[in-house]
């Protein structure tokens, strides 16, 4: 079922929450049983919006022949039926229908690789069900599904609020409006006109929370909601070329432009030499087909697609297929520490309050002492984490916190009896706190955690040995120095803070005239593999970057001890950056490793810093306010673990596993990918180029035409597109990452690719020619002889079209490595491409074994000494292009 329904129709914003409850049949604190689920998506179906059907194999097949060469050589069978070659006939008819299936399968696999990575991009919704929290697929919401909401996500579904705090929505795309909308779950409406963007206490699909946090009830699922009443709108093509497919493309139109010209003078020559002109006909349409590599863009197409399949099994899902290209041509990765370059496994390591640091057990339990435990009583209030039976939910750092409780015997469970929060003020990157108001015995508290310099700027008084004092320089003066330990220890630091008041506060009055209680230092271990990736990166002149909104001292400790950094001067904080002229940082930014306390600001201007350099910059991210540094960087990272919808929606690609370590492998692979599709083009033009120069020379200089057009269409769809995709699935060179990065500017052919394709085309061509001369002489005829004998022509013609064959076969494994021999490389290393050469092999001696087959392609068997000359022939270009590379690689060592 396409699609889900509404419950019956309701104006879900007139009722109130009890009315809602009680009409979808759920309990908020529990949410669906799984049993109910069930039964509810049996009957509204999947929670998503209709796409654009899918194209059938027919349609598909009917698309591969829309194509002008299709139509000139579909012409040419229906002349040859009507002269009678009915052999000619079959023969192109059947090379059309097989080019069309083998499109058709090579679209087919690119189409359901691209599905499989859209699967695993599917957003996430927090679903309360069985009275456990759970993230599943949005595509599994159910009406009557209790949803949770916090920044950084979309909604899944249309919602009626039943809880808000401080929540904020970004609902453009339904209402236009580019202001947040202010939700409140408590609003009572009663007109029934109420237009969307003015409906405060619902919440709609596709829209983004951008502050604070909520509960909701899905109240329609699929195209039942608001946006799938506009589905229809918004059901878009997105099939756009990469950078690379539109650089080929250009490349197929000259050479068409090329190609037709050639057919144009083969014809003119042909009249004035008063040649067959029926068989010109046809030679110049099997020319115009071998010159042009009508099946480039197919084979394209599926060496990104089956690539990016790969890159999806290594972690790293690429939502743009262009990514991939300029993934190769990375030159600095700029990457978040926590998660990415650490374990995000959090743990306190010192607790700091005045005049007394003491480190924190890392196993078995311990009694705080009085000042102690205020501190961690507002640490552990003041957290959104759960920790039960060694599990913690949460940000990693306030499950830090709370697991800290558990050592100290303040459990959460505990604690939040009679201290229930009443408001909250949630963290944002701007202020670097979190508040939350809390019952205090009659009166209420608040209690705020966060960034001890930021606490400090809040705070008026201090809590010494269980009395509240004024805050003066020097107690100041004292927190900053046991946090400058902590940091220089690679500690990150989290400060607390609270204040007693007779009512609850509005969030802009909560983080004033605080109470400093302490501090506490924790660590995230950096992840053992990471260390290696630096150094491969590094190798392959790749610059490593962190960026941190955690303290400079604990950024740079971490930064020197993965080898990011050298020493501390290679650090910049946000305050620096600041304070830093904008010329002058674009000047001096490759002297930096690591930047900390930054904001989203920040990461905007780091990446157009190392742009003005010229550098191709990845960026990471994982929060909302990373999104314009992710869409601003050539490659934008998101974190599948922990990043938000939002930063998802803007990168270009997803680390499943949020590790560093991934991005340089993706980066391997990118490489590897650009390097494979290059083989393929240099392959197929050196072919195509064998194949003019063996039906051109022959034409202009009065001598037999070595090759039929049928034997020519045979050679272009067997021997050029089998070898052709098993080049572009070729193992990446061990090697690749020791290059320097590629120039996104570089041309196509640099680094003698051009030379390559030329000499590899010539030799090809000659070596047919040669042939062909070699076949004649051995009947007593020479290439300007007249009046030559059927058979003799046959077999010069047999030999050229095995020579022509077999020659681009053994030709496509020397492009394997454009500097390694094929020994060093290995030869049977690509096991696709070894089975594409033996079965292009097998396929030409079936062809001239094979009676009915050698009759068809007007051909014969070859004896043995014929077959030793051609086979003698067909590795010439093989040999020669090894040659080229040994010659290179004793210049270089020299």
């Amino acid at each position: 079922m396409n699609g889900g329904k509404g419950v019956s129709g309701s104006v879900w914003f007139l009722k109130t929450v009890d009315q809602l409850i009680e009409e979808l049949g759920v309990d908020p604190r529990r949410g669906l049983s799984a049993a109910e689920v069930e039964v509810r998506l049996k009957k509204f179906g999947p929670n998503a919006l209709k796409g654009k059907p899918k194209k059938s194999l027919l349609a598909l097949f009917v698309a591969q022949l829309k194509d002008m060469l299709i139509y000139v050589l579909l012409a040419a069978a229906i002349v040859t039926i009507i002269i009678g070659e009915y052999t000619d006939a079959v023969i192109i008819v059947c090379v059309v229908l097989l080019n069309a299936v083998i499109g058709v399968f090579q679209e087919q696999k690119a189409g359901k690789a691209l599905e499989a990575l859209q699967q695993m991009t599917t957003p996430k919704a927090l679903v309360r069900r069985d009275g456990e929290i759970r993230e599943i697929n949005a595509k599994d919401v159910v009406p009557g599904d209790v949803v949770i909401l916090d920044a950084g996500r979309y909604i899944p579904a249309d919602l009626r609020l039943t809880e808000s705090a401080n929540l904020q929505i970004e609902e453009s795309a339904l209402t236009g409006e580019s202001v947040p909308s202010e939700k409140d779950a408590s609003a009572r409406i009663d007109d029934d006109q109420t237009p969307i963007g003015d409906q405060k206490n619902c919440a709609f699909m596709t829209t983004l929370v951008t502050y604070g946090r909520g509960e909701g009830i899905a109240v329609a699922t699929g195209m039942a909601t608001e946006m799938g009443k506009i589905a229809k709108e918004l059901d878009a093509d997105e099939e756009t070329l990469t950078p690379l497919q539109k650089k080929l493309a250009e490349l197929g139109k000259s050479l068409s432009v090329i190609a037709l010209v050639i057919c144009l003078v083969i014809f003119i020559v042909a009249l004035i030499q008063r040649r067959n002109l029926f068989e010109m006909f046809l030679t110049a349409i099997s020319l115009a087909v071998a010159a042009i590599p009508e099946g480039l863009p197919a084979i394209v197409a599926i060496v990104l697609a089956l690539g990016v399949t790969r890159m999806s099994r290594i972690h790293a899902i690429v939502k743009r297929l262009p990514a991939v290209e300029t993934l190769g041509a990375v030159s600095v990765i700029c990457s978040d520490k926590t998660g990415t370059l650490t374990q995000n496994k959090m743990t306190v390591q010192k607790i700091y309050t005045f005049g007394h640091l003491r480190v924190v057990p890392q196993e078995g339990t311990a009694t705080a002492d009085p000042n102690e435990k205020e501190l961690l009583t507002t640490l552990i209030l003041c957290t959104d984490a759960t920790y039960e039976n060694g599990e913690g939910t949460g940000d990693p750092t306030e499950i830090a916190l709370v697991a800290l409780g558990e050592i100290y015997h303040l459990e959460k469970k505990k604690l939040v009896i009679g201290r229930e929060r009443q408001a909250e003020r949630p963290f944002d990157s701007d202020r670097k706190l979190m508040s939350t108001v809390n019952r205090h015995g009659k009166n209420f508290r608040v209690h705020t955690k966060g960034a001890i310099d930021n606490l400090l700027n809040h705070a008026n008084r201090a809590w010494i040995d269980g009395k509240i004092v004024p805050l003066n320089e020097e107690i100041a003066a004292d927190f900053l120095k046991a946090a400058e330990a902590m940091s220089d220890q690679a500690l990150r630091v989290i400060g607390a803070a609270f204040k007693d008041t007779e009512t609850t506060l509005a969030p802009e009055q909560m983080e004033s005239d605080l109470i400093l209680a302490g501090l506490v230092g924790m660590i995230d271990p950096p992840r053992l593999e990471v260390k290696d990736a630096i150094q491969d990166a590094k190798q392959a002149g790749i610059t490593p970057v962190m960026i941190t909104g955690d303290h400079q001292h604990t950024a740079a400790a971490i930064a020197i001890d993965l080898g990011i950094a050298t020493s501390l001067e290679q650090s910049l904080s946000g305050r620096e950056i600041d304070a830093m002229p904008e010329a002058e940082f674009y000047e001096k930014i490759d002297r930096y490793r690591v930047f900390a306390r930054v904001s989203p600001e920040h990461k905007v201007k780091i990446v157009k810093a190392f742009q003005s350099q010229g550098k191709v910059v990845s960026m990471t991210g994982d929060g909302v306010n990373d999104a314009p540094s992710l869409k601003r960087a050539d490659i934008g990272v998101a974190m599948g673990i922990t990043g938000t919808d939002v930063s998802k929606g803007a990168s270009d690609m997803i680390l499943t596993d949020d590790n560093f370590t991934t991005i340089v492998a993706a980066v391997e692979e990118g490489r590897t990918i650009y390097h494979n599709i290059r083989k393929t083009v240099i392959f197929l033009l050196s072919c195509n180029f064998g194949e003019i120069l063996a039906i051109f020379l022959p034409i202009v200089f009065f001598w037999p035409v070595p090759l039929l057009p049928t034997q020519i269409l045979w050679i272009n769809l067997i021997t050029d597109s089998l070898p052709a995709i098993a080049l572009g699935v070729d193992p990446g060179d061990k090697k690749v990452m020791q290059e320097r990065p590629r120039d996104p500017k570089e041309s196509f052919f640099a680094h003698g690719a051009a030379f390559q394709a030329i000499i590899g085309g010539l030799l090809i061509g000659v070596l047919t020619l040669l042939a062909f001369t070699y076949g004649l002489s051995t009947r007593g005829y020479g290439l300007y002889s007249s009046h030559i004998a059927a058979g003799a022509l046959n077999e010069a013609e047999t030999m050229a079209f095995v020579v022509l064959a077999v020659s681009q076969l053994f030709y496509s494994l020397s492009l394997r490595s454009q500097h390694e021999s094929l020994l060093k490389k290995g030869l049977f290393s690509n096991f696709y491409l070894i089975g594409a050469v033996a079965v292009g092999i097998l396929l030409q001696i079936l062809v001239i074994s094979l009676p009915f087959l050698a009759r068809a392609f007007h051909v014969q068997p070859l004896n043995f000494r014929e077959w030793l000359l051609v086979i003698i022939f067909a590795l010439i270009p093989l040999l020669a292009n090894e040659s080229i590379k040994a010659i290179r690689r004793m210049k270089k060592e020299r």
